[in-house]
């Protein structure tokens, strides 16, 4: 069903409304906790809210901030997305918690994720439409964002859950370079893929509260950057995309062309598309670990789409993965010259739009390989596909360098909605 849910907030423009005196940080806060209020029984975003939002000082103050429910914390019940832990309460909070807490930030409450960050779906629909999946795991951060529920949020991916749910959602994601932010009381699924990141309305938003939090050269303002070298890139499963996406990716790239961009087309080299293989070994033998003890002891309060996962990993070896991360390693090395010739890369963030279910949350085939490989990622929003949904574009930057990645991310996003 079509909704008139869709009303994001800016938190760069609360932060600077709070700072000239116009607005108080209790009266952002409270805006926020409204639309919440309101629209919750619809979207069944959110798994705990406390009963009062209390403002405090910093950078963030007056920023309502959603957390995924795999992140402890030490004041609100942490379920994972699992009918394992319906009480869990935490003693301490998630680093990134208390970063955010620590800038200022208020905890709005915890977001639904999917079963353990990985594919069995919550409740959760998608603001633009209800019919259709907010995609996953992080699912309620993407659609808290989009609902104007929370100026911002957190979630993780391991195979595409910040850049596809922002995408689906029309918010923009940032995926950290990996080990940009610290995965400290993160529920992992796979330590060496989970990174978290971030959820705001646009590039510029996510990347002031990603720095505010941080402190860490990443606020790329709102002021037009230069025309960053755009390299349009071309994989093995572009087949993937469908006719809007296509339409929207070559959109762009004359869009930015004919703004001073240089656009230059990349087929992906074979050591890089190589890798694409190495995702499923290396995730899957991970979880069977990290899901060791509730496997071991609370299997039956699994749901069965995740046992038979389980029970598939199982029997991978562990020459099998030694061998996805020598290829995962190579791919790593190979990347650096995919950024010789341009700053970023541009490709899509999903396939399409959201698809219309509520028993999936889309395909993570563009975000995969990415998240392998460590390197920074941004859904850029602004893009509207069939059905008045968003498309989301994705750009792709080199390891470590996330500040330019988000200066060329918000470039574009001001490019394509002018």
């Amino acid at each position: 069903m079509t909704s008139d849910l869709v009303n994001p907030v800016s938190a760069r423009l609360i932060a600077d409304e709070i700072t000239a005196g116009n607005m108080s940080a209790e009266d952002a806060l409270t805006l926020c906790r409204a639309r919440l209020n309101a629209s919750e029984p619809v979207l069944n975003a959110m798994t705990h809210v406390p009963e009062t939002w209390q403002a405090a000082s910093g950078p963030l103050s007056g920023i309502a901030i959603g957390i995924k429910d795999v992140f402890d914390t030490f004041d609100m019940p942490t379920r994972y997305g699992s009918a394992i832990y319906p009480d869990h309460q935490p003693t301490t909070d998630a680093a990134l918690v208390t970063m955010l807490r620590n800038a200022g930030a208020t905890i709005a409450g915890k977001t639904v994720t999917t079963e353990f960050a990985w594919f069995s779906p919550g409740p959760t629909a998608n603001p633009w439409n209800t019919d259709h999946t907010p995609g996953g795991s992080s699912s309620g951060s993407a659609a808290g964002v989009a609902a104007g529920f929370f100026p911002a949020a957190i979630g993780t991916q391991t195979g595409g859950s910040i850049c596809r749910p922002a995408a689906f959602c029309g918010v923009a994601g940032y995926k950290p370079s990996f080990r940009l932010f610290p995965t400290i009381g993160l529920k992992h699924f796979s330590w060496s893929l989970d990174t978290v990141g971030f959820f705001a309305a646009s590039v510029s938003d996510v990347a002031f509260v990603a720095a505010a939090c941080s402190g860490r050269d990443l606020d790329c303002g709102t002021a037009m950057p230069s025309a960053p070298r755009i390299g349009v890139y071309s994989g093995t499963v572009d087949d993937a995309m469908d006719d809007d996406m296509a339409t929207a990716i070559s959109e762009a790239a004359k869009l930015a062309q004919t703004a001073g961009a240089t656009i230059i087309h990349i087929k992906g080299p074979a050591e890089v598309e190589a890798a694409r293989d190495a995702h499923a070994p290396i995730q899957d033998f991970e979880a069977v670990m990290a899901l060791g003890d509730e496997q071991r002891r609370h299997a039956d309060g699994f749901t069965p789409k995740l046992s038979s996962y389980l029970a598939d990993a199982a029997k991978l070896t562990p020459d099998d993965y030694d061998n996805a991360r020598r290829t995962a390693n190579r791919a790593r090395k190979a990347a650096h010259a995919l950024f010789e010739d341009c700053d970023v890369l541009l490709m899509p963030s999903a396939p399409g739009v959201a698809p219309e279910t509520l028993a999936s949350t889309g395909d993570s085939v563009f975000n995969r390989l990415w998240t392998l490989l460590g390197l920074p990622a941004v859904n850029v929003p602004g893009t509207i596909g069939r059905k008045g949904l968003p498309l989301g574009l994705q750009i792709v930057g080199p390891f470590g360098k996330d500040r330019r990645t988000l200066e060329c991310a918000h470039w574009l996003e001001k490019v394509i909605s002018q």
